[in-house]
């Protein structure tokens, strides 16, 4: 849930690959209904977005009042809260233990002068006599005139650099108030300017550039959470911690972990990404066209798992087993060989259900599309009206938003070790449960009353937020 932006649009519409606007749906809970927002969702997040205009001057108030703490320049100031991810407060106690420490280890003053063996009027790089020198001292003596700075310039600008511009001699920072005085065109300064605030945003832990193609959108969050952001530009949605595709309950780190070890080991999984299987019962080959994964063979009428291949009758039980791997108990005795097989063997558990809902989610965009064309048929027939029919598409939003978070708790749970586990695969098992009852009824809509959707839909999104509100890290 997003505070009003700079802009005031407080749309949270999302445009997901995997789904369509699915994070649009919130149900009211009368036992709940008084109770602060925050503890009612567990992915409640405020933060709103800004111009760059607003940024850059955000930005330069906290440079001042550093500078003002530390009693140093702008420049020296802007560098050292770069550095350390604008920690003001360790900024100072470093600063104060050993200032000239401090400030060396950020090459911002040299660990001894060296004294130049130019004349003071003498370029150190074209050796030209200075008629224009540079419009600031060097903390390291080096003397340039100002054309040569100006080239230089350019070419950390072509590099995308702005902070961390090295001397031309040595390896002493120069800041970016320093740089501005040398007077650069028009399209530079509008360059430098650009990625002195790139910079700066990438080391702020409270500042977020939008990871949408093409946007220049900037989060401003009142903390830094790993938490679900809506970009209202461009409705990219996104965890504004990493910046990457939004994965609770993963935390940051673990789903850095998992999308680099499926990457690794991608031909490995690839044999398990064919979309058909053979009926377990008359044994004919059916293709998955729906997300659904409660499947009914079209031949012999065999309803089974697509999953596990069992009855399905046999996961309408009060524990959903489908989704909890199974560790072998004497592995630890056996081989390496044999240790490594089991490894591989877990790892193709939770990808292939990794896998298979972020599959679901795009099928079932798919089958909203189905339902909003039944919708329209229904209306103008005079078979009630939209709104009568609304329902069905909230049902559809809501079951895209379940699948998307049972799809990131695969990788939570194959790098889980505490005690917990047992615990969240009994909840992700019932949420798992929920999600496919409702997936059925979607698909047999015409089946159904509205009553049948609407006690489905509280009870999935209840799962849902029991789960996060359990095992999502704030």
């Amino acid at each position: 849930m997003s505070s009003e932006n700079a802009e005031g649009d407080t749309s949270l519409n999302t445009d997901e690959s995997d789904s369509d606007d699915y994070y649009n749906y919130d149900d009211v809970d009368e036992d709940v209904v008084f109770q602060d927002e925050s503890e009612r969702d567990p992915e409640y997040f405020e933060y709103c977005l800004i111009t760059q205009e607003d940024a850059e001057n955000m930005m330069d108030c906290f440079v001042d009042e550093t500078a003002k703490k530390l009693k140093e320049s702008r420049s020296v100031s802007r560098i050292l809260l770069t550095l350390h991810h604008w920690d003001v407060d360790g900024i100072l106690q470093r600063y104060n233990n050993d200032q000239r420490a401090f400030l060396t280890e950020a090459r911002l003053m040299p660990e001894k002068s060296i004294p130049s063996l130019k004349p003071a009027n003498e370029c150190e790089v074209c050796f030209q006599y200075i008629q224009t020198p540079m419009q600031f001292v060097m903390q390291c003596g080096h003397t340039f005139c100002n054309n040569c700075w100006l080239g230089h310039v350019r070419v950390q600008l072509e590099n995308g650099r702005a902070l961390g511009i090295e001397c031309m001699k040595c390896n002493t920072l120069v800041g970016s108030d320093n740089l501005l005085s040398l007077k650069l065109g028009s399209e530079d300064l509008k360059r430098f300017k650009f990625f002195l605030l790139n910079d700066q945003i990438k080391t702020h832990p409270l500042f977020q550039w939008c990871p949408g193609a093409d946007c220049s959108a900037i989060v401003k969050a009142e903390s830094c959470k790993a938490k679900r952001t809506v970009c209202s530009k461009c409705k990219t949605t996104f965890c504004f911690q990493c910046g990457l595709d939004y994965h609770a309950p993963a935390d940051c780190i673990v789903i850095k972990k998992w999308v680099t070890k499926c990457q690794d080991d991608s031909e490995t999984a690839n044999y398990i990404q064919a979309n058909t299987k053979d009926c377990p019962k008359c044994m004919i080959c059916i293709e998955k066209n729906g997300g659904c994964n409660h499947m009914q063979c079209y031949k012999c009428k065999h309803e089974f798992c697509w999953m596990c291949l069992r009855n399905w009758t046999e996961h309408n039980r009060e524990y959903y087993e489908c989704s909890i791997y199974k560790e072998n108990p004497q592995v630890a005795n056996e081989n390496s060989g044999l240790k490594a097989r089991e490894a591989l063997k877990k790892y193709l558990f939770y990808y292939e259900r990794w896998y298979n809902h972020g599959a679901s989610l795009r099928l079932e965009t798919e089958t909203r599309r189905k339902i909003d064309q039944k919708i329209h048929e229904k209306v103008n027939n005079n078979i009630g009206t939209w709104i009568d029919w609304q329902y069905l598409l909230d049902a559809a939003a809501l079951l895209a938003k379940c699948r998307y978070t049972i799809k990131y708790t695969y990788p939570f749970a194959y790098y889980m070790e505490d005690g917990r586990k047992e615990l969240f695969e009994y909840q992700q098992a019932q949420l798992e449960r929920e999600i496919e009852n409702l997936s059925w009824k979607l698909e047999r809509e015409e089946l159904y009353k509205r009553g049948d959707f609407e006690n489905q839909m509280d009870i999935a999104e209840k799962r849902r937020r029991t789960l996060l509100k359990d095992f999502l890290i704030n």
